[in-house]
């Protein structure tokens, strides 16, 4: 038997038939390194890039330890972003389906606070969620963590960069002492070692290192002399991007980027400019609504955008499988925020690109994270009279989630029922508590729109209308 088969593991066997079921058979490096001590209870601090598989290391360690007949929450795990914390969510859920009666909610800021507090009334095994929010359930005593057993702090390093420090400090405060603690990080700064002196008991340290990660990514560098001509100098690399792919056999395949700007007002202008170009994108940035944040995830997630616009910090919980283009518009301020940004693309043995745009007077920048600066030209401007590819899915947006029972094979039932709608013209369907998100094949949009408002899903109907760029 392997040792990086996951049945070399003391796993529950409903953990190993669910994940025989989801064809995971051979481990990652970071799960071969970390899930042995996380399963015999030690304290473990895994340091591994974006997509290594570290959900899926923790999520089995508190799903095999975790007793559904003790109605008391065992295990908490604290992310940066609502964002990030309920795909952890949906990690562990999906994971956990073989598992009788387990109750996991996420608790963030979006959703009313009375609401998650009758939830968690009615007793909870794993709670998920952001800082500010589990803390504050916690000063209103609604939630408790007496019978916790296991603690995972899940890209430890973001949440530090974006001032949980002190919640941190009070949540782990309310824990028992003898508590197993996870710690999961891209990077490993002075300040997450701190904590991890602090906080954890003789942890074994695990760091996957990013060369290893960044075997697969092209990363190339070009100089660029005025503003107006970095906005150019992108748009030819997408174009350019755009050019290679549709040349490649894979004529279906739709390559999606994300441009990173260090400011707010850099990705409104970034944005502005690309929209001009009839290019598929959407801004990511700290001034958006809740909701406007989740259609650009979701619509990014499932295909039907192509470019993410975005600051590094409202990027934060972005799970997006296969990432064609990092293109640094900013160059970042430092090298760990380089690394998260380039470890978006290149996942599991995927290949990928980053290319960052820079002037001379970024020199330093450009030293401080390469040992040999990668500059190359940029493509030929003659691209620029090619217009862009645009995304072959559209995104139907559905009135009704998990409150009113929905799960993603009733949307399959609902609009494959009859003619005109085939099973492989769906894409990703993902149901929330209130909303479900339904990718379409774009030449059946409309078609799939009307069948799901004029016809009935459980008995009920639902309005639904397409989500398409501005």
């Amino acid at each position: 038997m392997s040792s990086s088969s996951f049945s070399s593991l003391p796993l529950r066997p409903e953990l190993l038939t669910r994940l025989d079921s989801l064809g995971f058979s051979s481990m990652t490096p970071i799960q071969e390194q970390s899930l042995p001590s996380v399963l015999g209870g030690t304290d473990v601090i895994a340091q591994g890039q974006t997509g290594s598989g570290k959900t899926a290391a923790f999520a089995l360690g508190l799903l095999n330890k975790v007793h559904a007949d003790t109605s008391a929450v065992q295990a908490l795990v604290l992310c940066p972003t609502r964002e990030l914390a309920e795909q952890v969510t949906q990690a562990i859920r999906q994971l956990a389906v073989n598992i009788p009666n387990i109750k996991i909610i996420t608790l963030c800021g979006g959703s009313p606070v009375k609401r998650q507090a009758e939830a968690l009334s009615n007793g909870m095994h794993i709670v998920v969620g952001t800082p500010g929010r589990i803390q504050d359930h916690l000063d209103r005593e609604f939630l408790s963590l007496g019978a916790l057993n296991m603690l995972v702090l899940d890209e430890a390093d973001r949440m530090l960069d974006m001032g949980f420090q002190k919640e941190l400090d009070a949540i782990m405060s309310q824990a028992p002492s003898d508590r197993q603690t996870l710690l999961f990080s891209a990077t490993y700064p002075a300040a997450i070692e701190a904590i991890a002196s602090k906080v954890m008991r003789n942890a074994k340290h695990i760091a996957i290192e990013p060369e290893a990660a960044e075997l697969s990514i092209e990363v190339a560098c070009f100089e660029v002399n005025a503003d107006r001509q970095r906005l150019e100098a992108m748009r030819l690399l997408l174009l350019n991007e755009y050019s290679a792919c549709s040349s490649q056999e894979d004529g279906d395949h739709s390559p999606q980027a994300i441009v990173f700007c260090n400011t707010r007002d850099q990705v409104k202008k970034v944005v502005a400019y690309l929209r001009q170009y009839q290019f598929s994108v959407a801004a990511l940035q700290g001034d958006m609504d809740q909701k406007e944040r989740d259609q650009a995830l979701v619509r990014f997630a499932n295909g039907s955008l192509l470019i993410l616009v975005a600051t590094d910090i409202a990027a934060r919980g972005l799970d997006v499988k296969s990432l064609d283009l990092v293109i640094n518009y900013d160059l970042p301020k430092d090298p760990d925020t380089y690394t998260h940004r380039i470890g978006r693309t290149g996942r599991a043995g995927e290949s990928g690109k980053a290319y960052s745009l820079y002037s001379r007077d970024e020199i330093f920048r450009l030293e401080a994270i390469y040992d040999a600066i990668p500059s190359q030209r940029l493509p030929a401007k003659s691209l620029l009279s090619q217009p862009p590819i645009q995304a072959n899915k559209v995104t139907l947006r559905v009135g009704g989630g998990r409150k009113h029972k929905l799960r993603p094979g009733d949307f399959v039932g609902a609009l494959t029922k009859g003619e005109g709608i085939t099973g492989d013209q769906l894409g990703k369907i993902q149901v929330m508590d209130q909303w479900a998100y339904v990718a379409v094949e774009s030449s059946i949009a409309k078609v799939a729109a009307s069948k799901i408002s004029s016809g009935k899903i459980k008995g009920k109907s639902f309005r639904c209308h397409l989500l398409i760029d501005e």
